[in-house]
């Protein structure tokens, strides 16, 4: 295999498995892997689809499969950490690729005679808030290898009685990054953070990931927290990133600016009483209708869940049948992964959003946002 110094520490069925999936690592998993494996804190900067999720899984996922696997009670050793469920249930889904895969390839290696090839196949639990009361409880009676959770869902985790079974805990993955660092949600985040060092009682291993935090310095700060003499813990910095070339098109859809369209629309639809007066959403619809229909798949965001619905409906009205569906943080558990994975089939031919899709979510079959 090229690279294959970059492997070292690695067991053969995880380098056999990547070499096939793969190929050569990218940079920031060339340069992500010696310094997680030094056991330190590390921040991983990368663009979007580098690898760098499974970057700072891998060499947890290794070692959980080749170690002996502890008592059942002190079993979850890898806490994820993601700013959306969105996120966090994408992440879930995609770890099964790399657990199934490297566990068929240590099967087919043991069967052709792979001498003292032991394994154990780790299991990957998610609490969110929309994670269902029998399967908290079921993670609370057998702690998984893996928990992917939210912030919020963290906080509450080490305020019940299933705190015990975060004591097992001793690397910590922050995603997307950036959308905690200077922020309320961030700071309650690094009490948190700081409550499950102390509950472990042994140093943390955190792992930050982020495709455009700045500035560094500041987020590596956030990511490793303070020790008790008040010093900053030493975080490694790992700049895999680049500058992307920006191609910006301002679209004005109107002729006359001062004169957008008929009365009576406002940006959130049509308006009443004193709101009403002339607005631009009449000439938009068209625009965005045209753009949908000349791509595969359209994500589109709005600032709000109301203008989420109402842009969504008046699209479907335009176009004569249901090419656009809404995706906001109000919608049902399952009817949001539903429509998550019509979108990432190609399936649905539009999505109007809120910021509930905006941070790292994969969405593969996805040419124009």
């Amino acid at each position: 295999m090229r690279h294959s110094y970059l492997f070292d520490g690695f067991h053969d069925p995880v380098r056999a498995w990547f070499g096939a999936a793969y190929g050569a690592p990218t940079r920031v998993q060339a340069l992500g892997w010696p310094a997680i494996r030094a056991g330190g804190g590390a921040l991983l900067l990368a663009p979007t689809g580098s690898g760098k999720t499974l970057a700072a899984f891998l060499v947890a996922i290794d070692r959980l499969m080749f170690e002996p696997p502890p008592d059942p009670a002190a079993r979850c050793r890898v806490l994820y950490v993601s700013p959306l469920k969105a996120l966090a249930v994408d992440v879930e889904r995609n770890l099964r690729a790399p657990l199934v895969g490297i566990l068929r390839t240590a099967e087919r290696m043991r069967a052709e005679g792979a001498a003292g090839l032991s394994l154990h196949e780790p299991t990957v639990a998610i609490r969110t808030g929309d994670t269902p009361g029998r399967e908290r409880a079921a993670f609370a009676r057998r702690p998984a290898d893996i928990l992917v959770t939210t912030p919020e869902s963290l906080y509450l985790l080490l305020t019940s009685a299933a705190r015990q079974t975060l004591r097992s805990v001793r690397q910590v993955i922050v995603d997307e990054i950036h959308a905690l660092v200077g922020t309320k949600r961030g700071a309650h985040l690094a009490v948190s953070l700081e409550r499950l060092e102390e509950l472990v009682g042994a140093p943390l291993q955190r792992i930050g990931l982020s495709a455009t935090v700045r500035p560094v310095d500041e987020a590596a700060r956030f990511l490793g927290g303070f020790d008790e003499r008040g010093a900053a813990r030493p975080v490694t910095v790992v700049d895999a990133g680049h500058r992307k070339a920006l191609d910006l098109t301002v679209a004005v859809p109107v002729d006359d600016m001062a004169k957008p369209g008929r009365a009576g629309e406002t940006s959130d639809g049509p308006a009443s009483g004193p709101e009403r007066g002339a607005g631009i959403w009449p000439a938009i619809h068209p625009m965005l209708l045209d753009l949908i229909r000349g791509h595969r798949t359209t994500l589109l965001f709005v600032n709000s869940r109301r203008l989420a619905e109402r842009l969504t409906a008046a699209l479907n009205e335009l176009a004569g049948e249901e090419l656009v569906r809404a995706h906001h943080g109000s919608i049902a558990r399952e009817t949001r992964a539903q429509i998550e994975d019509d979108l990432k089939s190609g399936r649905l031919p539009a999505l109007v959003a809120t910021s509930s899709l905006e941070l790292g979510i994969d969405m593969g079959a996805i040419d124009l946002v």
